[in-house]
């Protein structure tokens, strides 16, 4: 590898972009714009439609298309009120690949494979790798515990690690990425590529608003990035604000009303009746394993998650955020990032394989 050329891994052979970097699928972050400005650098950008409302998911494909040519994908997961209607635009479509996280099942996806949609789910437990692998799963994404969001117990260097060694498939790192350094290191180890989310809504093409940018690029701290399970009951990680305080320091009876507030409002927003309402709950509390105060909270976590990033409401609203937010100083384009990185790896390599003939 020597001047920076373009990577080729099975992950861009089988995406079709020209460089082995996922921009993830965060909800009010990754929109059409930022989807389009990450193809059109020859990475890979997932659409969030997990927080695009009912009636809206074909029309944000439809963007997406018309400002680049290039491939990308679409994220969702079985519990969003409009699930079905995703996966039909995303069949309709032909886009080119589908992650999830609580997804769908064996049945579904085989009508993406039918179709030529790649499936790759992102997953934070080697039993969970394995399972999704056995669902049919082409890429498997894993994010270790430094990732924004829900997350988990254990880091991406062990994580990474396990999963390599129990599937088959081609086998994407999340959870700290941000330079090339982090991709050649990945690349060492035998992932296909890496994923970042927090270093794309770093970006001049977000969309976050500017205040909780600020917030996000004064993070000087990573272990002010935490996880808490105050938010919906599973453990999640978010830049340390007075939102989030105020939060953990309700009580658990405090926390349920403000959920089913929440809940109410995301309901009347996303056209669902009460019974519908019911229904998706049950189907989250059945399906989700997530348990029933988990079940009843989780509205908390959309409603405030908008209010920070889309509303700039920095002392009200919640800030999700891998650690990595802390080594971030500055915004850059996606051009700009996906070509240093791009470069910063071939560097990194290269001078491995200069070590390597000296010793020789």
């Amino acid at each position: 590898m020597t001047g920076g050329a373009p990577f080729s891994t099975p992950l861009t052979q089988a995406l079709g972009c020209r460089h082995p970097v996922v921009q993830t699928a965060m909800g009010w972050v990754a929109g059409a714009g930022l989807v389009a400005a990450t193809t059109e650098a020859g990475g890979f950008g997932f659409l969030a439609a997990a927080s695009i409302p009912s009636g809206q998911v074909d029309g944000a494909i439809r963007a997406v298309r018309a400002a680049t040519g290039g491939p990308f994908g679409v994220n969702f997961h079985m519990l969003q009120a409009n699930a079905d209607e995703v996966i039909e635009a995303v069949l309709r479509h032909r886009v080119r690949a589908v992650s999830y996280g609580r997804g769908p099942d064996a049945a579904t996806i085989r009508r993406f494979r039918e179709a030529g949609i790649l499936c790759m789910p992102t997953v934070g437990a080697v039993k969970h790798a394995v399972k999704a692998v056995e669902l049919g799963a082409d890429i498997v994404t894993v994010q270790g515990a430094e990732g924004g969001g829900h997350t988990g117990a254990v880091p991406t260097t062990l994580l990474l690690s396990q999963v390599l060694d129990a599937v088959k498939v081609p086998v994407v790192a999340a959870g700290g990425f941000h330079d090339g350094r982090g991709l050649a290191a990945a690349l060492a180890w035998g992932a296909a590529g890496i994923a970042m989310g927090t270093r794309f809504l770093l970006t001049t093409e977000s969309p976050v608003h500017p205040d909780a940018l600020a917030v996000y690029l004064r993070a000087g701290d990573p272990g002010a990035i935490r996880v808490t399970t105050a938010v919906d009951g599973l453990p999640q990680r978010f830049i340390e604000t007075a939102g989030l305080h105020r939060l953990e320091g309700m009580g658990l009876p405090a926390r349920l009303a403000a959920s089913l507030r929440h809940a109410l409002a995301y309901g009347r927003a996303s056209g669902l009746t009460l019974p519908g309402m019911l229904r998706l709950a049950w189907r989250s509390a059945v399906t989700g394993g997530a348990g029933f105060a988990a079940t009843v909270m989780a509205p908390n976590l959309p409603r405030l998650v908008e209010r920070g990033l889309q509303g700039g409401d920095v002392a009200g609203g919640l800030l999700p955020s891998g650690q990595v937010a802390a080594l971030i100083g500055r915004l850059e384009s996606c051009e700009a990032l996906i070509g240093r990185i791009v470069a910063e790896a071939a560097a990194r390599l290269d001078a491995a394989q200069a070590l390597k003939g000296g010793q020789a």
